[in-house]
């Protein structure tokens, strides 16, 4: 009998692919892969640490995951993942609960740990250590045959698009992020590689692809090709079944002209610019170690807009940062009406072990931030309202995502964190189809269409 595992995925789409990637291996070595944690012999969690309530959220997943083993079945849960990789042997101690606290260098052997785990074995928890100081190995230096059968991955969903990982770790240093101490520095995968990887979720039923990475904007950078983007997209659009290519997380600073061009005129690159502006107060971003004001924004903006008008755009904005005065949110109000962004996300600053804002003085009272997230989330509610109402008329290319909703997404909508469309009258589409559809209402965020 096959040994049976449950994967459990918390957080980012960076995530998702971490997932299929430990699937893939434990299927390779015979383990069986169900989708219900009560029908396996291990519930392995791959937790998020990025901000206290996904924190939270994974702690819950665990001990939930932990009340199963009464059941005859479940043998042990296992924490994987950021949180698992940020705090190893804190979490070990202050989770008694988990069998195993397992680090990101245990994933080659993944089949090993677990094999163990359900032996008996508790395995010694790590140490956290600054992966940034640890060398990565060069892409650039991979050979050919390693690039060509280096991923391994088993698809845990039927969903017709699916993130692809492009890079790993990042090198910048906001003050606000752990991200790079526990992901590392910025690694490229090789474009050989991205290929391969792209071409198999093709042969899946996939048909978006989803780029993902810590920051999609540097890739290429430590292969020595800062172009390196813009030769990608051209041959990921060449592959059979690969209908819509979809880019994440964009440095508003190192938006290049030649990658703004190489995703516009590219027909299969959904214009879909997900901006990480994080404020746009320059006394803030200084302070995050972040470059830019209101009016390098909105200057990106205008031309993204008059190169595709009907481009979707979405950024994430914490409010409430270290020394951040009235008048900077108030710029921060002013920005987002003015730019008019499809999808806005807004988080109240909370301290981050590690960081260097966890140290910053003038830290405001947690009170005023939530009144200042209210405020800012009720002015982006209404931008993004209006945006979508202004988009009755548009012609659009919906993929069927949702068969159950009969809902579906456009080139404008992120998968799972944006708005969707639903159609008038009685449809019967299937996962994966693709329709084309006028926009004919709106409700906040989401669309109405009918079938043309």
């Amino acid at each position: 009998m096959p040994k049976t595992v449950a994967l459990i995925t918390l957080g980012c789409a960076r995530n998702d692919v971490d997932s299929e990637e430990l699937a893939g291996r434990l299927a390779s070595d015979g383990w069986q892969l169900v989708d219900d944690a009560a029908k396996a012999e291990i519930a392995v969690i791959n937790t998020c640490g990025f901000i206290e309530s996904a924190k939270q959220d994974s702690i819950n997943t665990l001990l939930e995951a932990n009340s199963l083993k009464s059941n005859g079945v479940t043998k042990a849960v296992v924490a994987v993942g950021c949180m698992a990789e940020r705090y190893g042997e804190e979490l070990a101690s202050a989770l008694p609960e988990a069998d195993g606290i397992l680090s990101f260098d245990d994933y080659q052997e993944i089949s090993a740990r677990l094999g163990d785990i359900l032996s008996g074995h508790k395995p010694t928890p790590h140490s956290p250590q600054d992966r940034r100081k640890l060398l990565p190995i060069a892409p650039a230096a991979r050979s050919m045959a390693a690039v060509k059968a280096s991923f391994a991955r088993q698809r845990l969903n039927n969903d017709p698009w699916a993130p692809l990982k492009i890079a790993s770790g990042c090198d910048r240093r906001c003050s606000f992020c752990a991200i790079p101490q526990f992901r590392g520095a910025f690694v490229s995968r090789h474009p050989l590689e991205i290929i391969e990887e792209a071409k198999w979720l093709a042969e899946h039923g996939v048909s978006e692809l989803f780029l993902v990475s810590e920051n999609t904007t540097s890739y290429g950078k430590d292969l020595g090709d800062l172009r390196a983007m813009e030769k990608l997209l051209p041959e990921l659009s060449k592959i059979d079944g690969v209908k819509r290519i979809r880019l994440s997380y964009l440095q508003p600073a190192e938006m290049r002209p030649t990658l703004l061009q190489a995703m516009i005129e590219n027909e299969k690159v959904a214009p879909y610019f997900d901006l990480s502006f994080q404020h746009s107060a320059p006394d803030v971003l200084r302070a995050m170690r972040r470059f830019g004001d209101s009016e390098k924004f909105l200057h990106l903006i205008s031309q993204i807009r008059a190169l595709a008008p009907e481009a979707g755009i979405r950024s994430n904005f914490i409010v409430g940062f270290p020394g951040e005065t009235q008048s900077d949110f108030e710029t921060l109000c002013r920005f987002i009406e003015d730019a008019k962004l499809d999808a806005v996300g807004v988080f109240g600053y909370s301290d981050e072990d590690g960081t260097e804002a966890l140290k910053m003085e003038n830290k405001l009272d947690e009170a005023v931030i939530a009144e200042r997230v209210s405020i800012l989330s009720t002015i982006a509610d209404n931008t993004v309202s209006a945006r979508a109402a202004a988009r009755i008329g548009e012609e659009v290319d919906v993929l069927i995502d949702d068969p159950e909703l009969q809902e579906g997404r456009a080139d404008f909508q992120g998968p799972e964190v944006d708005g969707t469309i639903g159609f008038e009258g009685d449809t019967n589409f299937r996962s994966g189809q693709w329709v084309r559809a006028v926009i004919t209402e709106s409700a906040g965020a989401d669309l109405i269409g009918r079938i043309i």
